[in-house]
């Protein structure tokens, strides 16, 4: 099922405090699945969803940080809550869950603001020389491996290996877009894409074993453009430290006219 056939699945959003809303879904399929949980790129970009319905139109999201508490299961129903912690002239600052069977499974803090007028200017953000796809360099499904959510994003890999492989690299650089065309690209399927990449110490791994994010941080530092179609995003990952079970990543995403739209931080969990 397409991203935004699951996006219409999603009820209307209700009024049910001061500052408080709620909306539902019937549940996600086991094609949107990561091992025994819905994919985390999609879990947290419904709840990007269920915020864009309550933050006001001046408003841009500017960081996104994530915790995946909880497996979410399939085909069971959830909820979205969304609570605006504070709104001034300037930022607004909300939380969002998402709850299934009465348990928080994925919880978000977002910050949305305004642009402003500043005499301060810095930019010292990294570059890429990666040349445009023409097509996606497939990555295998190979049953109990690859997760099933793949089918619906294409990777292009330029450096790095593919899960399992028993490399040495701990990065990955390339391209990623969904797979289907949507009819208007919005921070929902941003959020989802960036996550699609594997973590990138599993490509070290001889065996598959199972991985799992803790925390993530999503900064965006250019308002993306309204957009139709497929674009390809540029993404280059790297880890910054792994031990004890646990791994560090920081990513660059850009558009494919080479803006910066956003830096993505990681804390993962590899129960090897």
């Amino acid at each position: 099922m397409h991203i935004d056939e699951l996006l219409s699945q999603t009820s209307t959003l209700e009024n049910i405090a001061t500052d408080r809303w709620q909306c539902c879904h019937p549940g996600l399929p086991d094609n949107w699945g990561q091992g025994r949980t819905a994919f985390g790129g999609i879990t947290a970009g419904f709840l990007h969803h269920a915020l864009s319905l309550v933050v006001d139109n001046d408003r841009s999201l500017r960081a996104y940080h994530t915790n995946f508490v909880g497996p979410v299961n399939f085909n069971t129903p959830f909820t979205l809550e969304v609570e605006k912690l504070r709104s001034g002239r300037n930022m607004s600052q909300y939380l969002a869950k998402l709850i299934q069977n009465e348990s928080v499974c994925v919880c978000v803090q977002a910050c949305f603001g305004v642009s402003r007028d500043s005499k301060i200017v810095v930019n010292k953000l990294p570059s890429h020389t990666m040349q445009l796809p023409k097509k996606a360099k497939f990555i295998p499904q190979i049953p109990k491996v690859t997760p099933k959510f793949f089918r619906h994003y294409e990777l292009a890999i330029e450096q790095g290996q593919i899960p399992f492989s028993w490399s040495k690299h701990s990065h990955y650089h390339g391209w990623m877009r969904l797979k289907q065309p949507v009819s208007q690209f919005t921070y929902t399927h941003l959020i989802s894409l960036i996550d699609a990449w594997p973590p990138a110490v599993i490509q070290q791994l001889k065996l598959p074993a199972p991985v799992s994010t803790v925390s993530w941080d999503i900064e965006i530092i250019e308002p993306m453009d309204t957009t139709s179609g497929n674009p390809w995003f540029a993404y280059q990952v790297d880890t910054k430290l792994a031990n004890g079970g646990y791994a560090h990543t920081e990513a660059t995403i850009w558009d494919d006219k080479d803006r910066v739209v956003a830096l993505s931080r990681q804390t993962i969990a590899v129960f090897d």
